[in-house]
């Protein structure tokens, strides 16, 4: 159980790093009042495929990795409760 837990914990510490990364990464995606006023729209083909881009890709890997280090915080809080 102890080396369950070792390898548990590194791949822990090594996604928790990769999403930081992918955090710092990505840019912000709020345009904020000046697509208010300018009335852009998001009906354009960008905005149809945006999944397909680099940002898209990013933003999915990031909230797959996100979910992944949440499951692992509650199974290695159940490990190490084990002790």
């Amino acid at each position: 159980m102890p080396v369950i837990r070792t390898i548990l914990t590194v791949i822990y510490f090594i996604i928790a790093f990769i999403v930081t990364v992918l955090a710092f990464i990505q840019s912000k995606e709020d345009e904020g009042l000046s697509s208010t006023l300018t009335g852009s729209s998001s009906s354009n083909f960008y905005e149809k495929n945006k999944t397909r881009t680099k940002t898209g890709k990013l933003k999915k890997w990031t909230i797959i990795l996100s979910v992944i280090f949440a499951v692992l915080t509650i199974v290695l809080g159940i490990l190490y409760m084990m002790k």
